[in-house]
């Protein structure tokens, strides 16, 4: 599988390039759009967060400052807004508590991990998000879009547990020296795919990857047959 893994970057970042993830000028920032991004389209996760911004409430302080009903409103355009506030204000909370991002950041991966998932609505998924793209840690995340691809791929069965995918994903792409650079970049890639070619119902003849994939090709023949 390593080789697969790495051919499969190639191809994604071939046909889609760069993607400068994760969107945000600060640590803060990004790591209030990975709470915000949960159930959420990116473009309504952006409207939230200017209106934190507009209102001088985007700081950890501001947050937990707020009333949860004025938070809430601010929120609303992420959906979920009630759910979202308590678990940035929890998150919030969690940053003072420990002294600030600057402190947390001196913690190694496992245990920023372990603390992270002990906050308050956050879940592996987004646990890494924030390590991957606010912390800069060599994590690999895991999302629905991975799942949906790589099972397709044939790669994976799909039903997998967290833990169990993001290992494999990392042995399989531990002889990279930069990690951090790759597992960001790739993690982007396969949203755009998935997203853009390979969706529910997937585009197979715009998919650059269809020569290695049993989907695809059996949705070519498929065509072909009908022809």
């Amino acid at each position: 599988m390593p080789r697969s893994l790495y051919r499969i970057y190639r191809r994604l970042y071939a046909c889609h390039g760069p993607q400068h993830w994760w969107p945000g000028d600060t640590r803060f920032e990004i790591m209030v759009g990975a709470v915000l991004t949960q159930n959420a389209a990116w473009t309504n996760v952006e409207r939230a967060i200017a209106n934190l911004r507009t209102r001088g409430a985007l700081t950890p302080e501001a947050i937990v400052a707020a009333h949860p009903r004025r938070l809430a409103a601010w929120l609303r355009p992420s959906g979920y807004f009630n759910v979202k506030a308590r678990r940035l204000r929890a998150l919030c909370r969690w940053i003072i508590d420990e002294g600030g991002l600057r402190r947390l950041a001196r913690r190694d991966t496992e245990t920023l991990r372990r603390d992270l998932l002990a906050v308050h609505g956050i879940g592996p998924e987004t646990a890494d998000d924030i390590l991957l793209y606010a912390f800069d840690r060599p994590v690999f995340v895991i999302d629905a879009y991975t799942r949906r691809l790589f099972r397709r791929l044939g790669l994976i069965d799909g039903n997998e547990d967290y833990e169990t995918l993001r290992a494999l994903f990392e042995r399989g792409l531990a002889r990279c020296r930069d990690k951090v650079a790759l597992f960001n970049e790739y993690h982007a890639l396969i949203v755009r795919h998935a997203k853009e070619i390979c969706r529910v119902r997937p585009r197979c003849g715009h998919c650059c990857l269809a020569r290695s994939c049993p989907v695809g090709d059996q949705r070519t023949e498929d065509r072909g047959q009908c022809a």
